[in-house]
């Protein structure tokens, strides 16, 4: 029998985390240097020179990417989770900024007279998400204080005012030589900050030290369900067309393009049009990867024009003449999208099963014959797909849609995760996972198997019959804490799929999910769950980290392989459901799948 791992908690990241959490129970705002001692003690994996003099440039990066820019001028971060929370705390973000982070969605709101920067949190995860990438942020900034207030480089940096070039070959390889900057680091920097944005920032941490404060205003749950409870009335509003509360549906936790990519057909429509773009512009340096393309079959060229098609559209010099095209294919094929949302950042998409295009959708999805077709005609049913959210925000909102829909069919979550044994682009399918949260080990049935995903991957590796962690955040991790885990033969690390569990739990059982317990979840769920996950990340091995490389283009044939295996899935379920009600069968959900 699986059981929770002995010692699966870090000393030295609780004390962090009790440590940030105590602080912010505080009534004023809290110095983010309060926390940088216990954030040294942790070790993280992913800000492993924290406790050096060395700066630590992909600690730096990542933590940079994950937080807007304004953050080099900001003095204070203010978290709410919607804007009467604000409000309340005398915050009116009317006339604020509407700012990004590059690498995570969350609302941020920048007012530059007060210096003052307010982030919309959705969970505690975000605190446990936001909190150490500032202190990370500040960590390493301060060392850059410390490094360039060196003679030489002070002047060339400041001397001659804004007149000095990025590209000055004097003064890259003083930068370099001052920050002790390895291979490529310094084009790192540049990628982070480009054109003149790095000469600046680097002014900026010449004439000052970060002394970042922050607070959390309205961190009742309360206030976490409410803000849920909004964005559900949004999109039930949006949507009121679909009659969400009486309808099946097939819920998908993924991401905003490849299940609407699969079925407008949007990019075999305009397939010459997309690689005369990229053999002209050559964005994001694509025309190697097209010439690189194996002969057709696999997909290969498929998944290639998706992503391609994402910079073609954005290209078209009539001004939102792509996003109007990608509507007008979306309505098509019976797809609402919901992309604005009024407090928390997750897209939502609907599909109408019974408006798919037979002969638009992509090739791969032609398992049905003509009577299958006929069947998915007199569905009902729609699918749900949401922009994955943030650990335990999987939680609250699937919470909010299981109570509010008509009936749920499915519950499919795909994303991103670590691996312990494997190479970044494999795809892993647990049965078995680990949430930090709840401290439980869930046990269930995942419906997808190596054999659903091995003729759809083209590069990478899957495994099946896995054991998963949902951990609290990505820098919330030491080594020694995952050998814990890699001992007790947990390979797959990720952050949302304890929370969706425990939401399952909840939806299945008429109580709260429990603590610290063995879960078992093979009964009693009338519906199917669908667990995937494809490596980004290798930690152990430091082969490939988070930190190291952006997925991007490489990523593109795990999220379409485990995209097509959802949706074969959706549509199989859909047509033997079909069928059972028009042979007025009795719909029972059995093992092997609906039983005919």
């Amino acid at each position: 029998m699986d059981r929770t791992p002995p010692t699966a908690k870090s000393d030295e990241i609780e004390l962090y985390i009790r440590t940030y959490y105590s602080l912010l129970r505080s009534s004023g705002p809290v110095r983010i240097r309060s926390m940088e001692e216990t954030h040294r003690g942790m070790r993280s994996n992913l800000h492993h020179l924290a406790d050096s003099a060395e700066v630590d440039i992909s600690a730096l990066v990542y933590s940079a990417l994950r937080l807007p820019d304004a953050i080099v001028d900001t003095q204070l971060m203010v978290m709410g989770q919607m804007e009467e929370v604000f409000a309340r705390a005398g915050y009116t973000l009317v006339d604020w900024r509407s700012v990004r982070a590059r690498a995570r969605r969350r609302k941020y709101y920048y007012d530059e007279q007060s210096r003052t920067m307010a982030a919309f949190v959705a969970s505690v995860s975000d605190i446990d998400d936001l909190v150490p990438c500032m202190v990370t942020f500040q960590i390493e900034w301060n060392k850059l204080h410390e490094r360039l207030n060196n003679g030489r480089l002070r002047d060339l940096l400041l001397g001659q005012g804004a007149l000095v070039p990025a590209n000055s070959v004097e003064l890259r390889g003083e930068i370099e030589r001052v920050l002790a900057l390895g291979p490529g680091e310094l084009e790192r920097l540049g990628q982070l900050w480009p054109g003149g944005r790095l000469v600046a920032n680097l002014r900026k941490a010449v004439h000052r030290r970060l002394d970042l404060r922050m607070t959390v205003l309205g961190s009742g749950l309360g206030d976490y369900r409410r803000s849920v409870q909004d964005w559900w009335a949004n999109l039930e509003k949006t949507a009121e067309p679909l009659n969400l509360n009486e309808r099946p549906i097939y819920f998908v936790s993924s991401n905003t393009h490849s299940l609407v990519n699969l079925v407008t057909g949007l990019a075999g429509e305009f397939q010459a049009e997309i690689l005369d773009y990229v053999r002209r512009e050559n964005p994001e340096e694509l025309l190697a990867e097209l010439e690189a393309l194996p002969e057709p079959g696999g997909g290969y060229l498929q998944n290639f024009l998706y992503y391609a098609s994402r910079l073609y559209l954005s290209s078209l010099s009539e001004q939102n003449a792509g996003a109007r095209l990608v509507a007008a294919r979306e309505r098509a094929v019976g797809v609402t999208r919901v992309s604005d949302p009024h407090c928390l950042d997750v897209e939502a998409q609907i599909f109408e099963l019974r408006a798919l295009d037979r002969w638009r959708i992509d090739p791969r999805l032609q398992i049905l014959d003509d009577e299958a077709w006929a069947l998915l005609r007199e569905s009902d049913a729609l699918v749900l797909n949401i922009d994955y959210p943030l650990g335990m925000a999987a939680y609250h909102l699937f919470s909010q849609i299981s109570t509010a829909v008509g009936r749920i069919m499915g519950v499919y979550v795909l994303g991103k995760a670590a691996t312990l044994n494997g190479r970044v682009g494999d795809v892993m399918i647990p049965n078995v996972v680990y949430d930090e949260h709840s401290q439980n080990t869930f046990l269930f049935r995942n419906c997808f198997t190596a054999t659903d995903l091995s003729g759809l991957l083209n590069f990478g590796t899957v495994f099946d019959n896995q054991k998963a962690v949902t951990v609290r955040g990505t820098i919330l991790q030491n080594r020694q804490f995952m050998h814990v885990f890699y001992e007790e033969g947990y390979t797959d690390i990720e952050m949302e799929s304890g929370p969706y569990l425990s939401g399952i739990y909840e939806d299945v059982y008429p109580q709260r999910y429990p603590i610290n317990e063995i879960v078992n979840l093979f009964i009693n769920v009338p519906y199917d769950i669908g667990l995937i996950h494809y490596a980004s990340d290798t930690p152990i091995s430091r082969r490939q980290t988070l930190l190291s490389k952006s997925m991007s283009y490489f990523g593109v044939d795990a999220t379409y392989a485990t995209s097509i295996a959802v949706m074969r899935r959706i549509l199989g379920q859909e047509v033997s459901r079909m069928g059972h009600l028009k042979r007025g069968g009795q719909f029972e959900k059995m093992r092997g799948g609906w039983d005919g």
